[in-house]
């Protein structure tokens, strides 16, 4: 899983430790980092957890609960039941699966909080000697390790793989001497990365079936970054509402979670919805290649 992870994401998470605890319920887990609690559920040994994909075409009988990673409504049931609820739409995976795809979950969602400055020293290193100009470009001569650090999570924050550190320091080294603001660079490094992240969502895809802003609601959200750089609480609970809804009747349709807007508003957007919408990606127009096409398929806001 380890392994699994470096490839995804780009860089080794910390080693997992296992241990008992009595005071738990039976069947219970928790799951903590730094010793403090990111999550907890339940698996029960030598049954079966039958997941809700949305879709299914019949019920089940068991213990009725929620896949811990994703939330989605889910069984537990006896290994006799297995066939039907394949049969029935349900995806089925064993106790163990379950935890292991509940920690995956865990370690992407809180990788930012793993990438310390030793992490961040590890993937200079490893870049190797081909490589040592353009790493000495960019640190200690542009940008400090503390800053590099806080991109990189920035980057990993909203899912975006960080492998591609030559890319990166590329971006860096050309935009760092005249911008210092983490998250400017940050902005300017995923423009860089744009083929990469459309890649994440969309492989193999010429056409892009996307999530828009409705014109007038992005007219009434630039002028309010314009203005003081905020939302008023009105609009703010409104936009949450539509962007959710959207959100809604854009997967049900088969299509991936992402929102595509003006480069301007994409960093707040995204910050914004993502407190509520955690799987929503938000994507900057500048970020898609030329060769790719853009068609919103769903519309936050309007009528």
């Amino acid at each position: 899983m380890r392994k699994k992870f470096a490839q995804e994401v780009g860089f080794l998470p910390p080693v997992v430790h296992i241990r008992d605890n009595l005071e738990l319920p039976p069947n219970a887990y928790v799951l903590s980092m730094k010793g403090a609690e990111i999550g907890r559920a339940e698996a029960q040994p030598g049954k079966w957890l039958a997941i809700n994909p949305g879709q299914v075409s019949g019920e089940l009988q068991g213990a009725h609960t929620q896949d811990p990673a994703f939330g989605l409504p889910a069984v537990w049931i006896d290994s006799n039941q297995r066939e039907h609820a394949q049969v029935y739409g349900y995806t089925v995976v064993d106790a163990s699966t379950v935890i292991a795809t509940h920690l995956n979950h865990l370690l992407h969602r809180h990788s930012p909080e793993m990438l310390g400055r030793q992490e961040v020293q590890k993937l200079l290193d490893k870049m190797g000697d081909d490589q040592k100009a353009l790493v000495e470009e960019v640190i200690p001569k542009a940008i400090s390790l503390t800053v590099l650090q806080r991109i990189l999570q920035n980057l990993l924050d909203e899912d975006v793989s960080i492998r591609d550190m030559r890319t990166i320091l590329d971006t860096l080294a050309e935009y760092a001497t005249q911008q210092k603001d983490p998250n400017e660079l940050t902005a300017l490094v995923r423009v860089s990365l744009g083929r990469a992240i459309v890649q994440q969502w969309f492989a193999g895809q010429e056409t892009l079936n996307v999530m828009g802003l409705d014109a007038q609601l992005e007219q009434v959200l630039v002028q309010a970054m314009n203005g003081n750089g905020a939302m008023e609480p009105g609009l703010a609970e409104t936009l949450m509402t539509q962007a959710q809804q959207a959100l809604e009747r854009h997967e049900g349709s088969g299509e991936p979670p992402v929102l595509v807007v003006q480069h301007s508003l994409r960093a707040v957007l995204s910050r914004f919805l993502r407190r509520r919408l955690r799987h929503m990606s938000v994507l900057s127009q500048a970020e898609i290649p030329d060769d790719r096409t853009l068609r919103v398929t769903t519309v936050v806001g309007g009528r």
